[in-house]
């Protein structure tokens, strides 16, 4: 669990990107293992390769699975994109706090487009026992300004793509963009609308 979730500290003064590279190479080096493959998922896949780009010499594979190169604010190249981006935090600051979920069903259903509302309840609660209110919208700021674009090229291990034909959170483009970015990937896109691919669908295996 990354910082500011789960079973990890939830009270952390800074919230960059750069401290999450900086805590998977802690968490590296407390393993204790030389190289390694990685897999880094939705905005873990940009984590993934800044450290894979960072540390070539311990990075054998890349997995980069429903990742983006731009998170939604540095991608939005319209005054509808910019809007659509702002709603997002105005939504989790508004609907992380509240007992009502309607404003967190829209996350759920955004991850999940085609589960019944018992996935989409059960979803949103999950949300909430797992980060604060605050840390909430702090991610999704943080999520928003990643730009990793610069760097994909550098990366220098095979790299395998994996993106929902259909997801909804973060658009297919955003896996061509990688794999045109990154130098020795391969794309491979499933058969989904989910974010996050559960083992119940025909794209998990």
């Amino acid at each position: 669990d990354e910082r500011g979730c789960g079973m990890s500290d939830w009270e952390v003064g800074d919230f960059t990107f750069d401290d999450w590279v900086r805590d998977l190479e802690t968490v590296v080096d407390a393993s204790g293992l030389d190289t390694f493959p990685l897999l880094g998922v939705s905005q873990g896949g940009a984590v993934a390769l800044a450290y894979a780009v960072k540390h070539p010499e311990r990075v054998t594979k890349l997995v980069l699975a429903g990742a983006y190169s731009r998170g939604r604010m540095v991608r939005a190249a319209t005054d509808e994109e910019r809007a659509e981006a702002a709603l997002d935090l105005d939504l989790a600051r508004v609907g992380w706090a509240r007992e009502e979920a309607s404003f967190m069903r829209v996350f759920a259903s955004q991850f999940l487009p085609n589960g019944t509302h018992q996935e989409w309840a059960e979803f949103t609660d999950y949300q909430r026992k797992t980060t604060s209110p605050t840390n909430a919208v702090r991610f999704l700021e943080e999520f928003a300004r990643i730009d990793v674009a610069a760097l994909a090229s550098e990366v220098r291990c095979p790299t395998l793509i994996l993106h929902s034909r259909d997801d909804v959170r973060v658009p297919a483009s955003q896996a061509s963009e990688l794999a045109s970015l990154i130098p020795d990937s391969t794309l491979v896109m499933l058969d989904s609308a989910s974010h996050l691919i559960g083992a119940e669908e025909s794209a998990w295996p």
